[in-house]
């Protein structure tokens, strides 16, 4: 293990026919098994059961696992914290086996009363967790989680002995053994949350170096806020004997412009991200360092419904009609990204939407006009927020010359850093947003249930009990064929009444060091650490 006094010292001496050469911070870290990750934002917290942004799920990922675990290749459910599983013939209820001598990274044994004990904290009204939708199969979540009942005992969790969980859930959920993969279900030490102010409490000092304790390969070693997270190899995880990283070092740049130069000088092994405009000159002259990775995201618009004139959905279906999408995605997004015409991404699951959104200047000038702004006359300019990055700032100024040209309307920008463009739109502390949402397994559900009324995620305002119904209609349908017909509906509802604008889809385009292996392309954007290696 790297001292954490060294770790801003990785720097060598390599001996070349006879000359010295300082090594790079990178070469370094290969030596030292110590693998240097962008991470493209600072955590807003180290609670699998508070995060909500996928840059703190990446930092997760090496300190908790689930029941199971995400299969990069495939998408799939594989075993994890559980060696297998199985669903009763009516699919009601679910049952999984805890692998033998699982330990906490503090070496207590875990047990399936923990996992039980996590799931009933992620569903306390208390915790008010923004992803607690995510355990409404388990029978009777949503009512407990939304307070019509206090006992967790009516909740459909056992722990029959200390190696086996059983669930029970309202509805058939054939992707179960996908959702237990997910952050929201990983278990967190309950004796640890008590000792720090309580298992409903939010912001305590247990997720703090020294305190947090986990059951994945790596533990928290460091944590110096806007400078870097590091962890370091848990002795106690089940598996630790498989895992040959020593420590994982990740950098919050939010910038990939300086994540590319830190890459160029030898100080990262990954990128999270790499400049749009970069990607065409790293294809032809380094194409060996650059990755571009299919990414089940979209990037949208949202608009705060609570707010005039975008309560009204003439407005938003202007401001969405009036979008080139395909001018962005060729000319400002440099290929890199598909326009977005559906919410969903295409062929999510084998799903595909029927509804599209498409440029139709005309239409959206009428809409306008219809509520009360032809030509944009009354329409008081308005700010729309996006995050300080390389990809969205251009993509808006973009899209603030086509409204200006084809509605007559102004927007300004406000560039904010990642934290406070989260927290405005929980908030909605905002009028206008750009947003971005990464599907959390292969399914639409995954980004049409957002924005049913109320949900944790929706943060537009807007809540609607035709599309409610549609996504619970869906929920109980039979077969694929009858669900995808029913998200179809939902989805053309949800374009049409334009809480939310789609842009473009995702892709993850970033670089990597040749002597990094085992960092699969995965379209979930979930790597399991314990198998990457570094050098030969």
């Amino acid at each position: 293990m790297i001292p954490r006094a060294a770790l801003s010292l990785l720097v060598g001496v390599l001996a070349v026919g006879g000359c010295a050469r300082r090594q790079t911070q990178a070469e370094s870290a290969v030596r030292a098994q110590t693998l240097l990750l962008g991470n493209g934002a600072e955590p807003e917290d180290l609670d699998p059961q508070v995060v909500t942004a996928y840059t703190d799920q990446n930092i997760l990922l090496a300190l908790f696992e689930g029941l199971t675990a995400i299969d990069e290749k495939t998408s799939q459910p594989v075993p994890a914290a559980a060696s297998s599983w199985e669903s009763s013939a009516d699919g009601l209820s679910w049952t999984f086996h805890l692998r033998e001598g699982l330990r906490w990274s503090n070496g207590e044994r875990l047990t399936a009363d923990d996992f039980v004990q996590s799931w009933q904290r992620m569903l306390s009204p208390a915790l008010a967790s923004e992803y607690a939708n995510l355990l409404y199969p388990i029978r009777n979540a949503e009512s407990f989680n939304q307070g019509a009942v206090s006992d967790p005992g009516v909740l459909g969790l056992f722990a029959p002995d200390a190696r086996t969980v059983r669930i029970e859930l309202a509805l058939p959920t054939p992707y179960l053994p996908i959702l237990v993969a997910l952050p929201p279900w990983y278990p967190v030490n309950p004796r640890v949350l008590e000792h720090f102010g309580g298992m409903s409490r939010r912001g305590t000092q247990w997720t703090q170096p020294g305190n947090l304790v986990g059951n994945g390969p790596f533990i928290l070693d460091e944590w110096v806020p806007n400078s870097r997270i590091v962890v370091a190899r848990n002795p106690n995880y089940w598996n630790a004997d498989a895992v040959t990283l020593r420590q994982i070092v990740f950098f919050p740049t939010e910038s990939p412009a300086t994540e590319e130069r830190d890459f160029r000088a030898g100080q990262l092994h990954v990128t999270y991200a790499l400049p749009v405009a970069k990607i065409t000159a790293y294809r032809n002259d380094a194409p060996g360092s650059l990755r571009v990775d299919p990414f089940l995201q979209t990037f949208f618009l949202r608009f705060n419904v609570t707010r005039k004139p975008f309560d009204d959905p003439r407005v938003r279906q202007a401001l969405s009609l009036a979008i080139n999408r395909d001018i962005i995605a060729r000319r400002v997004l440099s290929g890199g990204y598909p326009a977005a015409h559906s919410f969903t991404p295409p062929d999510c699951g084998g799903y595909t939407a029927t509804a599209r959104v498409e440029l139709d200047a005309g239409r959206a000038r009428d809409l306008l006009a219809d509520a009360g702004f032809p030509g944009g006359r009354g329409m008081r300019p308005f700010e729309v927020q996006v995050r300080n990055d390389e990809v969205q700032p251009p993509v808006m100024e973009a899209i603030q010359a086509m409204w200006a040209k084809q509605l007559g309307v102004h927007a300004t920008l406000a560039t904010l850093e990642q934290k406070t463009w989260i927290q405005n739109q929980q908030t909605l502390n905002y009028s206008v947003s750009t947003a971005a949402w990464a599907g959390d397994f292969l399914d639409p559900v995954t980004f049409l249930d957002l924005f049913v009324s109320g949900g944790g995620n929706n943060w537009t305002g807007w809540g609607d009990p035709a599309y409610d119904r549609l996504i619970a209609d869906a929920a109980r349908a039979g077969g694929p064929g009858a669900r995808f017909g029913i998200f179809q509906k939902a989805e053309a509802y949800l374009l049409e009444h334009g809480p939310v604008a789609p842009l473009y889809f995702g892709a993850h385009a970033y670089l990597i060091d040749p002597a990094v292996s085992g960092w699969t392309p995965a379209l979930l954007g979930y790597h399991r650490y314990a198998f990457v290696r570094l050098g030969e």
